[in-house]
């Protein structure tokens, strides 16, 4: 399983010459960051959905710092925040917005109305900005879509936090155990032949 996740992950030169990371330093270079156990890896790419769907922006950095603090894995929680990309933002977020209106039980607008404010919220702003002003541009956005969206984000991002912790814990045991018992049924069989052939 380890060698399934190794393909795929960031390799730690990469993810330690971030921009975004450089900042935590020398606590990258900690051991249990890049160690492939079941909770580190359980837990990195649960934080990196969280915040992934949590925030809009400066995903990477946030859900890097919670790994570090956490001890989880840091390329599965950096790998794992791109859950929502160009390609999924839109319907996560008209999604969020669309449960989080049917909790609150405010009157639901219609599609053109819910797609138009996702839109303005999503606008990005000007590259020559600096990242505190893209966060208040981000923060003014949001407040166009409100508490619908953010209670919806919440929802989404807890709820699909927590079933993939637990989810990819329960496949890894599963594996571990599945991987045990083909083992131990090769040396069975091996044992019995070698006991066949010592009685010819």
């Amino acid at each position: 399983m380890k060698h399934t996740f190794k393909k795929w992950l960031p390799k730690p030169e990469t993810v330690r010459e971030n921009r975004w990371l450089r900042w935590l330093g020398p606590v990258l270079h900690h051991p249990r960051l890049w160690h492939f156990s079941r909770k580190g890896i359980a837990l990195g790419l649960a934080l990196g959905i969280f915040f992934g769907l949590l925030i809009p922006v400066a995903q990477i950095p946030v859900s890097a710092t919670v790994a570090v603090l956490l001890r989880a894995n840091l390329p599965m929680a950096v790998a794992s925040t791109l859950v929502t990309n160009p390609v999924t933002f839109g319907p996560v977020y008209y999604g969020a917005y669309r449960l989080g209106k049917r909790i609150l039980g405010e009157p639901a607008l219609t599609e053109a109305q819910a797609e138009a404010l996702l839109k303005s919220a999503h606008a990005a702003p000007a590259q020559e900005q600096g990242w505190t002003d893209r966060m208040a541009h981000w923060a003014g956005r949001l407040k166009t879509v409100g508490k619908p969206l953010v209670l919806g984000l919440s929802i989404i991002a807890t709820v699909s936090g927590l079933a993939v912790y637990f989810l990819t814990s329960a496949l890894w045991i599963l594996k571990t155990r599945w991987t045990r018992r083909k083992r131990l049924r090769e040396r069975t069989t091996r044992d019995a032949v070698n006991a066949e052939s010592l009685r010819d």
